[in-house]
């Protein structure tokens, strides 16, 4: 990473594709590049880091815990996505923790420069509100889940979500851990190895020696 100018990182960022040359440059200026290794904390839940980061290689996962320490998984990040804007805008403390999941890249962009670039670019500020609408909606998505759905049907559509199209299959490419997908759902860890198991056995879920799940596209009639 250290071969690429701060220009060629900012030019990868699909949210600052819209800037001008002029811009592009100003911006980075005033970006920092960090890594972190798997485990680490890049936010902490109930803190402030007073800048934007935006994954550049990795994956991290964001992560809320309760009084009682029991934690709930909100999402995974992969390269594009960002954290920590919710934080810069209103200037309240981060509502949930994200870490690395394996060695990830990011590039740090501080509160003045951020808020400075908002006026600047219409669209980058349009990029910013589809982002956070884009979170609203996952989050309605997840209370009515967790809501209107037995354990099944939260499984059946944590699979799909986390399950992308490959040569007309979906695969989930990481491993899958029962107890991480147990924090997603929020079910027991025994409750959602019983659920995967009814789903091998119907067919709707293969796990490969690779590592990688297909989940079967009839799993969508589970939600």
């Amino acid at each position: 990473m250290a071969a690429i100018s701060n220009i060629d990182l900012v030019r990868r960022v699909p949210m600052f594709s819209v800037l001008t040359e002029a811009q592009a440059w100003t911006l980075s200026q005033s970006i920092v590049k960090k890594r972190f290794k798997r485990g680490e904390c890049i936010v902490e839940q109930g803190g402030r880091s007073n800048a934007l980061f935006i994954i550049l290689a990795g994956r991290a996962r964001v992560v809320s815990v309760d009084a009682k320490g029991r934690e709930v998984i909100l999402a995974v990040l992969h390269p594009g996505d960002y954290v920590g804007e919710m934080s810069l805008i209103d200037g309240e403390p981060h509502s949930a923790s994200v870490s690395a999941e394996v060695q990830t890249d990011v590039l740090m962009l501080g509160r003045v420069a951020f808020l400075q670039s908002l006026p600047e670019n219409t669209s980058m500020s349009f990029s910013i509100m589809r982002g956070l609408v884009h979170r609203l909606r996952r989050a309605d998505s997840k209370i009515e889940s967790l809501a209107l759905m037995d354990v099944y049907g939260r499984v059946a559509r944590a699979l799909m979500e986390m399950s992308e199209e490959d040569n007309a299959e979906r695969i989930i490419r990481s491993k899958l851990s029962r107890q991480d997908l147990a924090k997603m759902v929020g079910a027991s860890r025994e409750m959602v190895s019983r659920v995967m198991k009814d789903f091998e056995q119907q067919g709707l879920v293969i796990e490969r020696d690779d590592g990688t799940t297909l989940v079967r596209e009839h799993m969508a009639s589970l939600l």
